[in-house]
């Protein structure tokens, strides 16, 4: 009978000792970099952001997020962290793109506190962090980092950037997506959690850090050239990440092709009127083959541009029922909890 209660009273002890235990304690910032084929400037990036985080004087950590990368990125993460019990690393099954990756680092950020967001190309320097950290003492819940100088961009992009900042003025609603503003930023505890109860499919950042709210200011700095290595970000990615942006706050492109329908048939009811007019006034003289043509041709564009835009749209509809998760993690190694 003592044998078969031995090892229910074992469990029990077992249950009442982990629900006493204390639990571990947090760091109180985290800060995630998300990272592809990113393996040139890892090494230079850790160098500088450790002493950074060391100068602010809260517990630490450093949450690494390879997004599949194909050259020696996550090796570079993973001897990162053996050298620093501060680092923490997940490791996606493939390439997710970088607004899930982001995502996901922020779903694994242990931060009890704040969570600062960051690129690992040096583009925006460690060294603002301090800034950010400190508005956010000043009662902020997030402070985001708002570009000077950008320094190492062409025109084109410089000019590109500045009208899709203003597009999403006009027609993005009620989110008040900052100008030269990226994804670098620092975010309390609180907001975080609100930003990630969303969880749609198309994400675009930096929408989503506009839409939760929340007190919010910006700090001022001057954004730096690349460090090493090569952007991963073309005109025709910018091109389809501003779509996504544009999509997925407002219903302004499907608004414009009724308009733009409207005043098409507006167009072509008053040509009807005249040509009745003329016919009867002039009689009906054969209408050339060329003008004819540029009618059917131009019709036949807004009527494809139309169903494009009805298209994107519900292309999203579809992505959204399927319900898949938004990533998958193929290796998560947290870091050390902070002494005390």
């Amino acid at each position: 009978m003592s044998a078969q209660l031995a090892p229910n009273s074992l469990s029990l002890g077992l249950s009442l000792v982990g629900r006493d235990a204390a639990p571990l304690p947090r760091p109180a910032i985290s800060v995630v970099v998300p990272a592809y084929n990113e393996q040139e400037v890892l090494p230079q990036f850790q160098a500088r952001i450790i002493p950074v985080m060391e100068q602010i004087g809260l517990p630490f950590e450093i949450v690494y997020v390879n997004d599949g990368s194909r050259d020696r990125t996550l090796e570079i993460m993973l001897a990162l962290k053996d050298s620093d019990p501060r680092v923490a690393v997940v490791n996606l099954s493939r390439n997710f793109g970088k607004e899930i990756a982001l995502t996901a680092g922020l779903d694994h950020a242990a931060g009890s506190e704040a969570v600062v967001v960051i690129d690992a190309d040096l583009q925006d320097p460690p060294e603002v962090i301090p800034d950010l950290v400190a508005a956010w003492q000043r009662g902020f819940d997030v402070a985001y980092a708002t570009r000077r100088a950008r320094e190492g961009e062409t025109w084109l992009k410089k000019a590109t950037a500045a009208a899709f900042y203003r597009v999403m003025r006009r027609i993005g609603g009620k989110v008040d997506l900052p100008a030269n503003t990226g994804d670098f930023r620092l975010m309390s505890r609180r907001s975080l959690d609100a930003l990630l109860a969303m969880r749609e499919q198309h994400r675009f950042m930096k929408g989503l850090f506009a839409w939760v709210g929340f007190p919010s200011t910006p700090v001022l700095y001057d954004r730096a050239p690349r460090a090493a290595g090569e952007t991963k970000w073309n005109y025709w990615r910018l091109w389809n990440l501003s779509l996504e942006g544009i999509t997925a706050f407002t219903v302004g492109p499907l608004k414009i092709a009724t308009y733009l329908g409207l005043l098409t048939a507006i167009g072509a009811a008053i040509y009807g009127v005249q040509l009745i007019i003329r016919t009867i006034l002039f009689g009906n003289p054969v209408a050339g083959y060329p003008s004819l043509m540029a009618v059917v041709l131009f019709l036949g564009g807004v009527q494809l541009m139309t169903l494009g835009i009805i298209g994107e749209y519900l292309g999203r509809i579809f992505n959204e029922t399927k319900r898949r998760p938004l990533y998958i993690v193929e290796r998560h190694l947290p870091s050390a909890p902070p002494p005390g």
